[in-house]
């Protein structure tokens, strides 16, 4: 991805495949980039729920037989599966990949501040271009949930109260534009000739 360097990007996982994604954003980060990954319960698998959640299932169940406390730890909510699929793609015991994972922040939902800044899709890793019409994927936030993962309601209600008070901003935006344009055509009559005289000045 030729990406223009920016402070940092917001990237909106909803209806992203989580592979195509991860790849996407591994690169950003290893070249320096500031990524953060919000509404990550929204991301698709591609193949049918009953195949996703048995390679899930046999994920599980690998442990330390000796010590299950050493690991590896099965994280199951949405993030951090993305996370861990990410951090496969990076030479993450090294230093450069430790600091590139300190440069990537992953969220179930939209939490401030990232609720007030624009935020981007990646077209390459969306499902829609991706995934052929009629075959079958999954979604993130069930497979989770089905091993586990129990803030889902929480994450909803969340998402409700946000879109309610997004919607109240987008109006009150609308509203003020419309109040502005208004403003401009009653006017315009006064100030063509003062328009006139910056037109021969150049402006």
């Amino acid at each position: 991805m030729n990406a223009p360097f920016a402070k940092v990007y917001v990237i909106d996982a909803k209806g992203h495949l989580l592979g195509r994604l991860a790849s996407v954003v591994a690169k950003l980060i290893l070249n320096g980039q500031r990524v953060v990954v919000v509404r990550c319960e929204e991301m698709n698998v591609s193949g049918s729920f009953f195949r996703n959640k048995i390679k899930l299932q046999n994920y599980l169940n690998k442990r330390c037989l000796s010590n299950p406390t050493r690991g590896p730890f099965h994280f199951r909510a949405p993030s951090r599966i993305f996370y861990r699929a990410l951090r496969g793609m990076i030479p993450h015991k090294t230093a450069r990949g430790e600091a590139s994972l300190g440069r990537l922040k992953v969220f179930e939902g939209v939490p401030p501040p990232y609720d007030k800044m624009k935020r981007m899709v990646i077209p390459r890793a969306l499902r829609v271009i991706n995934l052929k019409p009629g075959r079958k994927f999954t979604t993130l936030s069930r497979m989770a949930t089905e091993v586990g993962w129990k803030y889902q309601d929480v994450v909803a209600n969340l998402e409700k109260k946000r879109k309610v008070r997004a919607q109240a901003f987008y109006e009150r935006k609308k509203a003020i534009a419309n109040i502005r344009a208004k403003a401009v055509t009653v006017k315009e009559a006064e100030l063509a000739p003062i328009n006139e005289k910056l037109a021969q000045l150049g402006h």
